[in-house]
């Protein structure tokens, strides 16, 4: 059996930086917290704990006066909250998450109500939401839209200005037909529509990195969180090409999958640590 990994594996830049943020400060100030999970992996949020970075998952848990703000980023009033406590801020925030709540920022102030393209409930997502100063709506799917109560705004007006950003990690293929579609359906009282592509490129590369390996396999194996929205978006894009499966770790590989399988493809989320996918191609070696 032959085993080949993607190109683009390593951990992506946002989280190593967050991780080498977060261990400098537990190395000044001893035990710190983090609001949320670092980055959708249970083993790196574990690896993590053991030197004393602990998540908690609300502001109520908060028990120490150092609380960092995780990769995905908040909202300036979860961060007013925070400094109304007195509380120190490590903010990982994410530089390229950063560019998308400064765009969402920028088209608020100006006037524009804000569409984000992508997941309402994922951490990132709110905090563009709230970035949008209350001015924007997150949605997958154009019906949602016409749905909202941002719709009904609309209709209580003569014009309106309309802005389109994305949640960082999600697809380009995705965010196109969501422009589409969202153009085509658009009334005739939008003034100006102002779209900037806030996608991560890497998460792009690593797309493209693990199709281009899906099109020569016969199984491809996604390591990465199961909330993890970019491991999530793999499966998606090589599903329709190939078997795949998402796993955290080699425990949850399945000697029925290599059934008949000779060459097998190797890609991993954004946030998946080195280890991990190390044990999946161990543990797939050995049931060769």
């Amino acid at each position: 059996m032959e085993i080949e990994k993607a190109g683009e594996l390593d951990l992506c830049f946002g989280v190593k930086r967050a991780i080498d943020l977060l261990k400098g400060a537990a190395s000044k100030y001893g035990e710190i917290e983090t609001l949320g999970p670092v980055a959708h992996n249970r083993q790196l949020v574990q690896e993590l704990a053991k030197v004393g970075i602990k998540r908690v998952d609300e502001l109520g848990q908060v028990q120490g006066k150092i609380l960092a703000i995780t990769t995905h980023g908040v909202s300036p009033m979860v961060l007013s909250e925070i400094e109304a406590r007195h509380i120190h801020i490590i903010d990982t925030t994410c530089p390229i998450v950063r560019r998308a709540q400064n765009a969402a920022k920028k088209l608020a102030e100006a006037g524009f109500d804000v569409i984000v393209f992508g997941q309402g409930e994922h951490a990132e997502v709110k905090g563009l939401l709230g970035w949008a100063k209350g001015k924007g709506i997150a949605a997958l799917d154009v019906k949602q839209i016409g749905t909202s109560s941002l719709s009904a705004a609309w209709k209580r007006s003569n014009l309106y200005r309309l802005g389109i950003i994305s949640q960082t990690t999600q697809g380009q293929p995705a965010f196109v037909e969501f422009i589409t579609q969202l153009m085509a359906a658009l009334p005739p009282k939008v003034e100006e529509l102002r779209i900037i592509n806030t996608l991560c490129q890497r998460t792009q590369r690593r797309r493209e990195a693990a199709i281009k390996l899906a099109r020569k396999t016969q199984l491809m194996i996604v390591v990465g969180g199961h909330n993890s929205a970019n491991a999530k978006h793999l499966i998606e894009a090589c599903s329709p090409i190939v078997e795949a499966h998402l796993v955290e770790g080699a425990s949850e590989v399945e000697d029925s999958w290599l059934i008949g399988k000779h060459y097998i493809g190797i890609t991993a989320g954004m946030s998946t640590p080195n280890e991990a996918i190390e044990e999946v191609v161990t543990k797939l070696k050995s049931l060769a």
